[in-house]
């Protein structure tokens, strides 16, 4: 049965978070939804491990600390570097790809171009997530 996710989701795009937050809203299910800018807020919500996020889903291509600056940071902390990391991403840059699964992501994803693509591919990642079995923190 599916359950409702934690999401952190590091983007600092505001209208990817407002599609992102539609495409949730959609499946009826109460995702709560942390929202970061770039990947050094990311690690100040998580450096206060108030909110574990049962996933993290983030762009690659951000201000500050990017996403795989943020990824490495991550991987090296003894209890956050468990939670799934989901790079969603318009990078389709093949080094890119090789180096977010050296690091140690669960999945890579391209942002479509057509909005109901975009659906789709989110849908099938909360979906697949919500059913899967989480390390409770």
């Amino acid at each position: 049965m599916a359950r409702a996710l934690n999401i952190l989701l590091i983007e600092d795009d505001a209208i990817e978070v407002m599609k992102f937050n539609r495409v949730l809203k959609t499946l009826h299910l109460n995702h709560k939804i942390v929202e970061a800018n770039n990947g050094e807020e990311a690690l100040s919500i998580l450096k206060d491990k108030e909110i574990i996020p049962d996933i993290i889903i983030l762009d690659l291509n951000m201000p500050k600390i990017n996403g795989i600056e943020f990824l490495g940071i991550l991987k090296q902390d003894e209890v956050l570097r468990y939670i799934p990391s989901i790079v969603l991403t318009t990078s389709n840059n093949h080094r890119d790809v090789m180096e977010c699964y050296r690091i140690g992501i669960a999945g890579y994803l391209l942002k479509p171009l057509k909005y109901e693509d975009y659906v789709d591919r989110v849908k099938k990642l909360i979906e697949y997530w919500s059913v899967n079995e989480l390390i409770s923190q």
